[in-house]
């Protein structure tokens, strides 16, 4: 067996690579490995999915897992995953599992688990369950029978609760702002709407028909044109775009402008350190953040701790320092003091809360923010270490450094789940950070050239 677990969750063509009995397998391993702490009581696990037809199969399968393993279940249907991770520690279970390939287009599909308090689990962790799954499967272990065995119940308030926390959270409340929401078709279609209503704005929600077939189809986070034009189209304030299970938040301005995760995380930031909860004065981006992001924090006094890429990485940052504030600039953004994870919903209203608490336009407070020209080459090798690692590759990445100096950067870091190292060059002009880019793409490919 491969790596089973990827930078976040399991995680593959739903019923060819990700099937059934690999579901059930990794159920009963995690219900082994995060329960086995307490054996005072039945593990309780809450189980959620986003709205992708093979969910459903997926889900069953899960659910027959945890179950043979003495679990009881909750089922709490289509929610976000931030939405189950909140479920977990609300109902002080010890299992969280959410069906969801995330932004990933609909044939695929993913397992992401949690612990007890709705934490995403660490490496370690991961990898005690994916030794599981490979040593036993799902028929290695002891099965409890007659009343070992679990019960399955629905939640059917669930994301009542959900989005009467999420309100709950904002310091300001959106009366006067007009928002287009992007639900992609997926776990914000009814959750999102409902609750940035509640939150006082006025709301055109798009994308937010799921059928089991459409999410992330040419919508949500990932494909912004339609939320753009939809902002010019209704004179909206700005738009939100979430990904199919909105732990992504992504946001279009009054003027069309796109406002991304680093712009997003500076506008927070700002805002925090103004309200004296920016515990630290610091700030947790991983090493794709742009640059200019550490520049404006600079300038702010605020600090900027840098992570691993994988919001993960980002989360366990914050819970080690006790820090407020950190993301990812795809969206993820995580708020320690109100979620576990990633929350794009979350995100969004403390966005708008920002604009309509200080009465300024989404463009104005992003503005903070000065984006170097930044390229990304993904490079096909033969061998991720041997193209990150070669004499040759190195020796340019540091000739490029040594170019740019202060007004610029270099990152180069294999791929953790395709045949891919990712040339990242962040430059003064665009023309630059291309050429350079190139220059040591190049470099990669020659030394672990892809066969014809």
């Amino acid at each position: 067996m491969g790596r089973l677990f990827g930078t976040d969750g399991v995680r593959g063509r739903a019923n060819a690579d990700l099937t059934p009995e690999l579901s059930l397998a990794v159920a009963v391993a995690a219900a082994h490995t995060l329960a086995e702490q307490d054996r005072s009581h039945p593990p309780l696990a809450v189980v959620g999915r986003d709205t992708r037809a093979s969910g459903e199969m997926l889900e069953a399968a899960v659910v027959a897992g945890l179950t043979s393993a003495g679990a009881n279940v909750v089922r709490v249907g289509v929610l976000p995953t931030p939405g189950v991770a909140f479920l977990v520690g609300e109902a002080k279970a010890d299992i969280g599992v959410m069906l969801s390939a995330s932004h990933n287009p609909m044939p695929d599909n993913g397992i992401k688990l949690f612990a007890a308090g709705g934490h995403k689990l660490p490496d370690d962790v991961e990898m005690k369950i994916e030794a599981a799954v490979e040593a036993n499967g799902s028929a290695g272990w002891t099965r409890p029978t007659g009343a070992g065995v679990g019960r399955v119940h629905d939640l059917l308030d669930g994301a009542e609760h959900y989005i009467q926390h999420l309100v709950g959270t904002i310091p300001h409340r959106l009366d006067g702002l007009k928002v287009v929401v992007d639900c992609a078709n997926g776990a914000a279609s009814e959750i999102a709407p409902v609750a940035y209503r509640e939150a006082g704005a006025e709301v055109i929600a798009i994308s937010a028909e799921p059928d089991g077939l459409n999410i992330n189809d040419d919508c949500g986070s990932q494909h912004l044109d339609n939320l753009r034009a939809a902002v010019l189209e209704h004179g909206a304030d700005l738009g939100i775009a979430h990904d199919g299970d909105a732990d992504r938040c992504l946001a279009i301005a009054a003027d069309g402008s796109e406002v991304d995760g680093d712009q997003i995380m500076a506008i927070l930031a700002l805002a925090m350190r103004e309200a004296g909860t920016l515990t630290q004065d610091t700030l947790v981006a991983t090493v794709m953040s742009n640059l200019g992001l550490r520049l404006a924090m600079s300038a702010a006094g605020i600090r900027l701790v840098e992570t691993k890429v994988g919001d993960r990485y980002v989360l366990e940052e914050l819970r080690a320092s006790g820090l407020a504030l950190g993301g990812e600039q795809s969206g993820h953004l995580v708020l320690p003091a109100y979620a576990t994870t990633g929350d794009g919903v979350l995100t969004g209203l403390h966005l708008m809360s920002r604009v309509a608490a200080t009465g300024r336009s989404l463009a104005e407070l992003a503005a903070v923010l000065t984006k170097l020209p930044q390229v990304l080459i993904n490079v096909p090798v033969a061998d991720r270490t041997v193209g990150a690692g070669a004499p040759a590759v190195l020796g340019a990445v540091q000739r490029a450094e040594a170019e740019l100096g202060e007004t610029g950067r270099v990152l180069l870091r294999p791929s953790g789940t395709e045949p891919l190292v990712r040339v990242m060059v962040e430059a003064s002009t665009l023309e630059l950070a291309q050429e350079i880019a190139e220059r040591i793409a190049a470099e990669v490919r020659a030394a672990s050239p892809v066969a014809a």
